[in-house]
C-alpha cells in the first residue's frame, strides 16, 4: 500500500555535501564555533533580517537557555496546545508553567486569557506561533510592558515567516526556532535563538558554552548547547533551497484549500492578513457537522495509507505529569480542549504529488460512509 506521510526532511543532494565534509575534516574543527558555525549564523541573520542570532543544539535547549538568560524566577504563562518540550523547557529552567486558553481562530495563546492568569508570581509569557502562524504580538508586547514581564516566543514552527514585512523572530525578548528534521528548514537537529539586543545574545552565547567567559573562567550555570560544524554546513546548503521549498508548500496549501472548500464540518486554516507564511503545516478541524469524529477520519486515512497526525493531542495540561499539578484556573481550557479533540494535520511537504493530494481530498470530500 502506498503511504503518504505528514512530513519528511528536505535534503540537498549527497554530492553537494561532500565538499563541506572535506573542509570540516581538513580543518579538524568539528564544533565550538568553527568556520561553518560562524558562516551559518551570519547567513541566517542576513536571510531573516535580524541582528542578534545565536545557533544552538535544538529548540528545547534554546528555550531553556532563553529563560535562563533572562534571569527569571516564578511562573511562566504558556499554552497547553503545544508540543511537550515547550513546557518541559520551562521546568528545566526552574520555573513553574501556568496554562491559559487559546484563541479559537488562530489556535495561538489568547492574550485575554493570559491577562486573567497573571499573578504577582508571573515573570514571563511564553506564547507559541502554532503551526507557524503569528501570535497577537502587539497584545503580548502590551501585556509584557504593562505588567513588567519578559516575553519569550516558541517559534519552532515559524522559520521564515514574516509579519508586516519583518521577520516574526524580531518580536519578544527572545524567539527560538527549531531546525529539527521535521521542520520546514532543518539541519537534522538544531535551532537558533534570536535576541532583542546584543547583551542578551552575549549571555546566550556564554550560557550555551557552559558559561565559559575565558579559558579558565566560568560565569553562571551553563550547558552544552552548541551547534556542531556538520549541522551548520548542512544548514548553509539548505538555506540555498528554502525559498523554493516554501513556494512548493504554498502550492500544496492552495490545492488543499481549493479541494476542501465548502465541505461541511471541515474547518480550514485561516489566512492571516499582513503575514507571509511558511506553510509548515496544514491543520484542519473536524467538527460535528462533518458527520464523523476526528478519530474516525484518522482511522480512515490510515487504512488508505495516509499518515496524518492529531497534532496537538492530548493537551500538555492533560498529561499525567501536569494534570494534578496545575492550578484550577489552568484546567479551565474549553477552547484548547475542543480544538485538541478536532485537530488533524494533513500531509504537506515539497515532494507531495498532486495525485496523492487529490486522493486525500477525495477521501475527505466523498468517502464518509
Amino acid at each position: 500500500m502506498h503511504r503518504v506521510h505528514v512530513a519528511r526532511p528536505e535534503l540537498p543532494p549527497l554530492e553537494s555535501l561532500l565538499p563541506s565534509l572535506q573542509e570540516i575534516w581538513s580543518s579538524r574543527v568539528l564544533t565550538n564555533g568553527g568556520p561553518f558555525h560562524q558562516r551559518f549564523e551570519a547567513a541566517l541573520m542576513r536571510h531573516l533580517g535580524v541582528a542578534h542570532l545565536s545557533l544552538c543544539t535544538n529548540a528545547t535547549i534554546g528555550l531553556m537557555l532563553a529563560l535562563r538568560a533572562l534571569g527569571l524566577r516564578g511562573e511562566v504563562i504558556t499554552t497547553p496546545f503545544t508540543f511537550v518540550a515547550t513546557v518541559q523547557a520551562i521546568e528545566w529552567a526552574g520555573l513553574t508553567p501556568v496554562f491559559a486558553d487559546i484563541d479559537p481562530v488562530s489556535l495561538n495563546l489568547d492574550p485575554g486569557a493570559v491577562e486573567r492568569a497573571i499573578t504577582t508570581d508571573t515573570c514571563a509569557i511564553l506564547p507559541v506561533h502554532c503551526f507557524g502562524h503569528a501570535c497577537d504580538v502587539d497584545a503580548f508586547e502590551a501585556l509584557a510592558s504593562t505588567h513588567g514581564l519578559r516575553l519569550v516566543y516558541d517559534a519552532a514552527h515559524a522559520f521564515g515567516v514574516r509579519l508586516r514585512g519583518r521577520s516574526l523572530m524580531s518580536w519578544g525578548d527572545v524567539s527560538v526556532m527549531s531546525f529539527h528534521a521535521t521542520k520546514v528548514f532543518n539541519t537534522f537537529e538544531g535551532g537558533a535563538m534570536v535576541a532583542r539586543d546584543k547583551h542578551t545574545k552575549a549571555v546566550l552565547d556564554r550560557l550555551k558554552n557552559f558559561g565559559i567567559v575565558e579559558d579558565n573562567h566560568v560565569e553562571g550555570l551553563g550547558l552544552n548547547g552548541k551547534m556542531n560544524e556538520f549541522c551548520a554546513a548542512l544548514g548553509l546548503l539548505q538555506l540555498e533551497h528554502i525559498d523554493a521549498s516554501i513556494r512548493q508548500r504554498a502550492h500544496i496549501d492552495a490545492y488543499y484549500r481549493e479541494g476542501l472548500a465548502g465541505v461541511p464540518g471541515i474547518v480550514l486554516p485561516r489566512a492571516v492578513p499582513e503575514e507571509e507564511p511558511n506553510h509548515a503545516y496544514f491543520p484542519i478541524r473536524v467538527e460535528p457537522a462533518y458527520g464523523q469524529t476526528r478519530d474516525d477520519v484518522l482511522k480512515r486515512l490510515k487504512a488508505n495509507g495516509i499518515h496524518a497526525r492529531r497534532y496537538f493531542f492530548p493537551l500538555v495540561s492533560d498529561l499525567p505529569r501536569y494534570r494534578d499539578r496545575v492550578s484550577p484556573a489552568s484546567r479551565l481550557l474549553p477552547v484548547a480542549r475542543a480544538v485538541a479533540d478536532q485537530i488533524l494535520c494533513l500531509p504537506i511537504y515539497p515532494g507531495l504529488q498532486t495525485s496523492e493530494q487529490s486522493r486525500i481530498i477525495e477521501l475527505l470530500r466523498h468517502d464518509r460512509a
